[in-house]
């Protein structure tokens, strides 16, 4: 691994290709917000053969927080459908590792761990619309701050499959009054990084009682004449691997995805194929 250290900015005008170069460096371990502008970015469930089929009806069952955009072969770390060069298992800036229900290790590379039974599954990321929306002049304060987004547990119920369930994952950002029905609309178009916000406006109705403590990423600043908006989140796989209490699964850390070389408004849901079995 390299000793030489890259920053966000340093990276803010990068490919994709390049932006993972410097994570399998081991140059670059922060969060992916704001990278790669056009690129999908994706959230990460990577799981035993054994327990992939119920997971991916978990996730055809609940589209908007878990939208499938890539599964790749059993044992097999790359993804040829999202990136011709992507190598599962160090192109992360930060993995997590989950043991029988628990958090095991937070690690930038997961080759040590990577086993012939593993499948990945691929799932769409909101840091893929938000490119969208600064480009119609809609504010998206956590890439203003250079923040990570905030994340909150909801208490959304989610459609079950085998023994995964729980409740929803949400983001949060604050948009102007005047712009969110267009919010509403850019972000709508991308179904593979979650669609249309989930909710608006008081954050108690979908169970969130402090906006200034997310359970994951940084708070930010809401300002006169916003409201918050909420959008389904890439960490709710995270949470509902965690509880099926598996023997071992990997996921990405939140906010930092794998960026992949397919174009962010792609308007199909991308599957490799899988050896996947009951």
């Amino acid at each position: 691994m390299t000793s030489r250290v890259t920053s966000h900015s340093d990276l803010i005008a990068s490919s994709a290709a390049d932006v993972r170069s410097a994570i399998r460096a081991g140059s670059y371990t922060g969060h992916t917000a704001g990278l790669a502008a056009g690129k999908l970015q994706c959230n990460l469930a990577i799981l035993p053969e054994r327990f992939a089929l119920d997971f991916l009806r978990f996730c055809q069952r609940n589209p908007k927080p878990c939208p499938i955009v890539g599964v790749g072969d059993t044992g097999d770390p790359n993804l040829p459908t999202l990136g011709h060069d992507i190598d599962i298992r160090t192109d992360v800036p930060k993995y997590r590792v989950f043991r029988n229900g628990a958090l095991s290790d937070e690690v930038t590379d997961i080759r040590d761990v990577w086993t012939d039974d593993l499948v990945t599954v691929a799932l769409g990321c909101s840091f893929t619309f938000e490119n969208a929306l600064l480009r119609d002049g809609i504010p998206v304060r956590h890439i203003e701050k250079g923040l990570n987004v905030p994340m909150y547990r909801s208490n959304i119920n989610l459609a079950p499959a085998g023994r995964f369930g729980g409740k929803m994952v949400v983001t949060m950002r604050p948009i102007p009054q005047a712009q969110v029905a267009q919010a509403h609309e850019i972000s709508r178009r991308f179904p593979q990084a979650h669609g249309a916000p989930i909710a608006t406006g008081d954050p108690a109705l979908i169970g969130i009682s402090d906006l200034s403590q997310p359970d994951w990423g940084d708070a930010v600043d809401i300002r006169d004449g916003e409201v918050p908006v909420y959008w389904a989140c890439g960490v709710t796989p995270q949470n509902v691997l965690l509880d099926a209490g598996l023997p071992i699964c990997i996921t990405h850390s939140p906010g930092h995805m794998l960026i992949a070389d397919v174009a962010e408004d792609a308007e199909t849901t991308i599957l490799s194929s899988t050896k996947t079995t009951n």
